[in-house]
């Protein structure tokens, strides 16, 4: 037909008179606009039938109007009058999509029956919609559409950081099924649902088995022994799904909401339940096994008394890492993460993960685990790690498994933060700009629990729940829980409210595959699985491993006070590898003689190890990899120029407030933060915090460095200050200008508002500063003192794992102290508790250095900020950094500077003094944070700026004896000295510079300020007011 067209594959019926309409030119044989990289396009097919509409020029003139309205729209309209059909074919920038969505249905679904179908798009549109006769179910419908395509301080497409997913397939059902196929089908069903509570999962025989009516074929209608089919009756299908279903390998997947997902695992797991593992698969799987065990048993011997948490009984968990391993290049993944905890940690080291068994063995006979030059004292047997090349036929892999600390748990979120900024160092996954990258491509995050850790610790919660949050997500862990059915001495009935430890995962909507620890190859299917699944959709997957663990909760322990019963059944059983490997002898797979051959081999390669302790030194292999070329701290204090070129500095600050054209920004921003911040970088005064924040990232980006800022509603900044990504009026789009700087951009800024966690959270941020020293990685918390749900990253990692395992993190953490009347929860940021987690001495013998373990600011002006995160990634050391943050500060005109002091040459000052006539004070006050403003004014108001000097103490940690020498120098006729502060006198940093001041000072300070308290702050005004006023009274008595 010379009227029909075909445009990418669509027939284009050009005979209506649409196309010849004069407000509108069809483009003939264009070809279908294809998205930019930053820029996406969408494509949904409307559909409308309306047999009582006589006319289609309704429809008509409004989309005539919405064309002439939307430019950028590429339509496609088709009218069939036999059949009154009319179809709408839209392909739409997303940055107007919104307005199109809301334009069409206003106009068109008070009159029309309507159908859309969403062909291709963002995740932020729904995959399928179908919209129903009924006008108001229409408009129901279509306002839940525009509140789902909503994109309001959302990351989308041409956001860094965040890779839309392609559209999930829509399933309608099709055909027409008897009664009788449907009771059989719940009957399937049925077992796919429940079949994994009547499973032979517990290797000990003890759990209760629990009878499921619902998988009785009478529940459904079905007679026993009524026919199938010509060959079999119900009861042959009842047979085969209990073998498939409630076996030793069993599934949960049918609380999935995704029907892809569960088609896919039914098909998948039918599948894996009928397939073997081949001879040379089952013989390497029980030779593994032996030595696991051998090694095992070589500790019991030569270290009788240590503590080792071996793996018996949990033995078939080498099939497990086995399997995970040697996939992994075939899978396309090149980079693994791998958090463990303590059991089974020194066999999966020394036999898969290529640790030094020497090193080892020094570590038991309790000599030094690192050489005397390196600072760093080691840990504990259980933490040591490794990172090393897994190579196979397909490729290789880099497997690190990362240092954790005992608390259980701890180390899931930091983990998954260096997984994701894994991703980042390659490019792979969210950070990808391949056009067919996906979230997970390249990197694994791979986390082993405990049963009872798993169910009762509140981190595992917050790291499932950034599984799949924006700017967090991984593209889905591999989770393996190491069921010992018992906690220490707490079993399942008193560890958890739930059936399966693995039960959490149901929440985010993940399969949960059990497997019986007694079967070595059906752990190797599950795994299988596991990876299939991950890879395919991108999500997590947990196998419960179920076993036993044959001593207590170490070596030492005596479990049968508490487990008598459980643990007669271990005494009386044999080991996992032993049973598998004499099935394998009877099969005639393997031979007794190469099973006595396997372990005499391994015994004398332990025994060789053992011989070389006493010869053997201590190894440190921290900076390596992407740490090459950083040292240790140096134990002086050193002074860092961080200051930039003043061209560059107005360039990046305009940079900052850039956005892209037809941006419709907020106008109350318009003029109080884009064209105030353009002012104040043209007159070079006035430069608030939130612009000095930008010049320093800015800069580092134009340096090549990355920023990460993560926080919640750090994106708009809690006071509203930061700005740093914007958000259309019209359409909800996000903007974050400083991504779109200059063409051929390296380095980018990424800004992750989050969820309501601060323990995840903060793990992760941790984890993500460990991958590489060329980042900057931020944390804000809320207000200062919501740290305190972290306590156990900051103990654990932030302060303490340079020490224990000499990783260097630059993690910066920005906590909003200042006491304004806001109340307990709200005013403190507890300076004193990190005070206390430094490593600085009392007695300054020897002086802080930069090699403190954690460096605590409390800044007063813009520049001082501006110096602080930048001396985060010019030195070649990596420190973290808590910087106790401002409130009031933020906007205030006293702690504004100006732009010649970020300037080349320019630096973080540790001591701000006053210039003035020093023969003239005779009275020293030394304050810390914006608490000298208040200070400032009471002086001014009692006219003794000439006798009064006020000494800013910025630097708390590293403590700077030298400036404060230097600084008391200048005024030599001072004859008092008063340490004013407006924390209670518990708290603030009063007991950690009182005692440094007249060790190395030489000085006798006075405290002025709050008397002790419970709390932080008090939230009655009238009492805030008073007790402002005493500590004011008391600094100048």
């Amino acid at each position: 037909m010379e009227h029909q067209e075909d445009i990418d594959g669509i027939k284009i019926d050009r005979s209506h008179d649409l196309y010849s309409s004069s407000t509108f030119s069809f483009p003939k044989c264009a070809p279908l606009p294809l998205p930019s990289p930053t820029v996406p396009c969408n494509m949904i097919a409307w559909s409308c039938s309306d047999p009582e509409l006589q006319s289609h020029e309704y429809i008509k003139s409004h989309f005539l109007i919405l064309l002439q309205k939307y430019s950028n729209s590429f339509v496609a309209y088709k009218y069939t009058d036999k059949l009154r059909y009319y179809t709408l074919i839209m392909f739409y920038f997303l940055s107007r999509s919104i307005k199109l969505i809301t334009d069409i249905m206003l106009c068109t679904f008070k009159r029309l029956r309507f159908q859309a179908v969403m062909i291709s798009g963002s995740r932020e549109c729904i995959d399928y919609l179908q919209l129903m006769s009924c006008r108001g179910r229409m408009l129901r419908a279509g306002r839940n559409l525009v509140r789902l395509s909503s994109r309001g301080y959302r990351p989308a497409k041409g956001q860094f950081g965040w890779l839309p997913e392609p559209p999930k397939s829509a399933w309608t059902p099709q055909g027409e099924m008897s009664g009788e196929t449907a009771q059989r089908v719940h009957l399937v069903n049925a077992f796919r649902r429940f079949g994994y509570l009547e499973a032979e999962l517990d290797p000990l025989g003890l759990a209760k088995t629990r009878d499921m009516p619902e998988l009785a074929p009478e529940t459904y209608g079905l007679k026993s022994g009524a026919a199938v089919n010509e060959k079999h009756s119900v009861d042959d299908l009842v047979d085969q799904l209990r073998s498939i279903y409630c076996g030793p390998l069993a599934i949960e997947f049918m609380h999935i909401a995704n029907w892809e997902e569960r088609d896919w695992l039914a098909r998948n797991f039918e599948n894996t339940i009928s397939t073997e593992l081949r001879n040379e698969e089952r013989v390497k799987l029980a030779k593994t096994m032996i030595r696991v065990e051998n090694f095992d048993h070589f500790l019991a011997t030569k270290f009788a008394t240590v503590k080792r948490y071996g793996c018996e009984g949990a033995e078939a968990m080498f099939g497990f890492f086995s399997e995970l391993f040697d996939s992994a290049p075939e899978k396309g993944i090149d980079q693994m993460m791998l958090c463990i905890a303590h059991r089974g940690r020194l066999n999966l080291l020394t036999e898969l993960m290529q640790f030094p068994t020497v090193q080892m063995f020094r570590k038991m006979r309790g000599k030094p685990e690192f050489p005397s030059d390196v600072q760093g004292s080691g840990d504990v047997l259980s933490h040591l790690t490794s990172s090393f090349d897994h190579s196979t036929p397909d490729g290789s892999v880099h497997i690190t498994m990362l240092p954790n600390p005992s608390h259980l748990e701890a180390i899931n979120p930091v983990a998954m933060g260096k997984a994701r900024a894994r991703a980042r160092t390659i490019e792979k996954g969210d950070y990808s700009t391949e056009r067919d990258s996906r979230v997970g491509d390249g990197v694994l995050c791979v986390q082993v629990h405990g049963d009872g850790a798993f169910s009762g610790q509140g981190v595992v919660w917050e790291t499932l729940a950034l599984s799949q949050a924006p700017h967090f997500r991984t593209g889905g862990s591999i989770h393996l829980v190491t069921n010992n059915q018992v906690a220490f001495t707490a079993e399942g009935h008193i560890g958890r409210s739930t059936t399966h430890c693995t039960d959490i995962a149901k929440a985010i909507d993940c399969p949960v595959i059990h497997v019986n620890g007694d079967n070595p190859e059906e752990v190797v299917a599950a795994t299988r699985l596991a990876i299939d699944y991950r890879n395919k959709f991108r999500k997590d997957v947990f196998v419960n491993l179920i076993c036993f663990r044959r001593w207590g909760h170490n070596e030492l322990d005596d479990p049968s006070f508490t487990q008598p019963i459980m643990y007669k059944s271990i005494e009386s059983r044999r080991s996992v590898p032993t049973e598998y490997s004499e099935r394998l002898v009877e099969e005639g797979v393997l031979t007794t003689e190469e099973i006595e051959s396997e372990k005499k081999a391994h015994t004398e390669k332990l025994l060789e190890a053992f011989r070389a302790i006493e010869s053997t030194p201590p190894v440190a292999n921290h900076l390596s990899g992407h740490w090459s070329g950083m040292v240790q701290a140096p134990k002086s204090v050193e002074r860092w120029d961080t200051g930039v070129d003043l061209d560059l500095l107005r360039f990046v600050g305009a940079a900052s407030v850039q956005t892209k054209d037809g941006f419709n920004v907020h106008p109350h921003l318009k003029k109080t933060h884009v064209d105030a911040r353009l002012a104040k970088l043209t007159s070079g005064e006035g430069i608030d915090w939130a612009t000095a924040e930008a010049l320093a990232v800015g800069s580092l980006l134009s340096e090549g460095v990355d920023v990460r800022f993560s926080g919640q509603d750090v994106g708009r900044g809690t006071f509203c200050h930061r700005h740093a990504m914007l958000v259309d009026q019209e359409t909800d789009e996000c903007f974050v200008p400083f991504n779109s700087m200059h063409d051929g951009q390296k380095a980018f800024y990424e800004v992750a508002n989050n969820l309501l966690s601060e323990e995840a959270i903060l793990g992760f941020e941790y984890g993500y500063s460990l991958d590489s020293p060329r980042r900057l990685c931020v944390w804000e918390a809320q207000f200062g003192d919501f740290f305190n749900g972290a306590q156990i990253m900051i103990d654990t990692f932030v302060a303490s794992a340079e020490g224990k395992w000499l990783t260097q993190s630059g993690l910066t953490m920005l906590l909003p102290h200042g006491f304004d009347g806001a109340g307990p929860e709200h005013s403190s940021c507890r300076m004193e508790r990190f005070l206390q987690l430094c490593d600085s001495r009392e007695d300054q013998i020897p002086v802080d250095g930069e090699n403190v373990n954690i460096r605590i600011a409390n800044p007063t002006t813009s520049a001082q900020y501006f110096h602080l995160l930048r001396r985060q990634v010019v030195p070649n050391y990596r420190k973290p950094l808590v910087v106790v943050g401002p409130k009031i500060l933020l906007r205030h005109p006293q702690a504004a500077s100006s732009l010649a002091e970020f300037a080349p040459g320019t630096s973080f000052q540790n001591v701000i003094s006053e210039k003035k006539d020093a023969a003239k004070v005779d009275k020293v006050i030394f304050v810390s944070g914006k608490h000298w403003i208040a200070v400032d004014k009471a002086r001014k108001e009692k006219g003794l700026e000439e006798k009064v000097a006020i000494v800013r103490v910025e630097s708390l940690s590293p403590f700077p004896v030298a400036d404060l020498q230097s600084t008391l120098k200048q005024y030599p006729n001072a004859k008092s000295y008063v340490w004013s502060q407006e924390e209670p006198r518990n708290a603030g940093a009063w007991s950690f510079v009182n005692p440094r001041f007249e060790n190395t000072v030489g000085i006798k300070l006075k405290y002025a300020g709050r008397r002790e308290l419970a709390w932080t702050a008090t939230a009655i005004g009238q009492f805030h007011s008073e007790e402002n006023e005493e500590v004011i009274r008391e600094t100048f008595e």
